[in-house]
This record gives C-alpha cells, structure tokens and sequence, in this order.
C-alpha cells in the first residue's frame, strides 16, 4: 500500500505536492491557483497547548464581563455578548441571534474544548480518543468562529455611539480583541499540521 504522508493537496483546486520543510516567514503556494499550500507554524505542542489555555480565560472575560458600558444624564447600563445575543432575539430577526450566538460564542468555546482534548493527549503522545472526529469538526468550526467580525461591530458601535453618549470600552471588548488574534493564531489553517504530528 503506498504511503501519502509527504503530500498536500491544495484545498482550492485539489492539486497534489509533496510536503516541504519550511524556515522562519516562509509558506509553499499552490502553482496553479495560488492558494496558500503551507504556512510555517513555529509552535510546539506546548506552547499551543498554553495559548489555547490563555484562549479560554480570554473567551470568559470576554463573554461574561461588560464588552461597553454607556451612560446618558446619569443613567448608565453596561452590556455582554450574551446581552447582544439576547437583545436580538427578542425583536422579529431571532434567527440572527442564533447565527450571533453560534459565530461569537458557541463555535469559538468548542474549537478551544476541542484543541485542548487533543493537545492535552499529544503531550503524552498520544492520539486523543476520537481524534478524527475532533479534528474534523475543528475544520467544519473554523469558517463559523467568527469573532473578529463581533470585534469591528463592537468598535463599530462604540466609536458610533460616543457622539450621542459618555461610551466606555469593558474588558469584555480589550478581551475579545486579545482573542481573535489569539484565535487566528492557534485554530487557522495550519491546524492540519496536527494530524502530521500524531
């Protein structure tokens, strides 16, 4: 039986190459369409196990702390992302609240349950139970985290609304900025990498 470990398939247009060693800054592109093949991913399983952790508390801050808080001739109220989610699904477009809910936190809390499960057993080197199934639903996860699109709506917000009212950016928002970077770091593409590891 013939072995495909050394190649990559081009998720763009399913051209097949052999896998490169990459140095520091440097990705493989596709010849033919020009899609990214591979990036260069300096992380060990350490160090991505340890931002995954970060990750967490920061989706915590983030989801249960104030994203802003507004205040108006001494009135002041403070909102959340559950507060976001809820406020939409009280008025006629309760499917956007679903889709909300999904994209800023349901999505993003399990590719980081799930990069834990299967970091905290490549530690040990070993493939977590049901890995395949963890690292396909990380995949099918990916496109739906949708944190950074949430971030500019929240700035879009805050910067909108400081003409009209006193706004004050929460934790929750320097939050949620710390964590989509950190999101686009540790669950991108270069996730694939780990079925390479183990």
């Amino acid at each position: 039986m013939a072995t495909t470990a050394p190649l990559i398939i081009c998720e763009h247009c399913d051209c097949v190459y052999e896998k490169v060693t990459l140095a520091k800054h440097q990705k493989t592109l596709c010849t033919r369409c020009g899609g990214v093949l591979q990036r260069y991913d300096g992380l060990t399983l350490q160090q991505r196990l340890a931002l995954t952790l970060t990750a967490l508390m920061l989706w915590i801050f983030a989801n249960f702390y104030p994203v802003m808080s507004i205040s108006l001739k001494g009135l002041k109220n403070s909102a959340t992302l559950w507060d976001s989610v809820l406020a939409l699904s009280l008025g006629p477009i309760t499917f956007i609240a679903m889709v909300a809910a999904i994209a800023m936190i349901i999505a993003p809390i399990f590719q980081l349950l799930l990069l834990i499960w299967v970091l905290g057993f490549a530690l040990a080197a070993r493939r977590s139970p049901a890995f395949k199934f963890c690292m396909r639903w990380l995949e099918t996860l990916r496109p739906w985290s949708m944190l950074e699109v949430c971030l500019l709506g929240a700035m879009v917000a805050v910067i909108k609304l400081a003409g009209f009212l006193d706004v004050l950016p929460g934790i929750g928002l320097f939050a949620l900025a710390i964590l989509s970077l950190m999101m686009i770091r540790i669950a991108g593409r270069d996730i694939r990498e780990l079925w390479d590891i183990l």
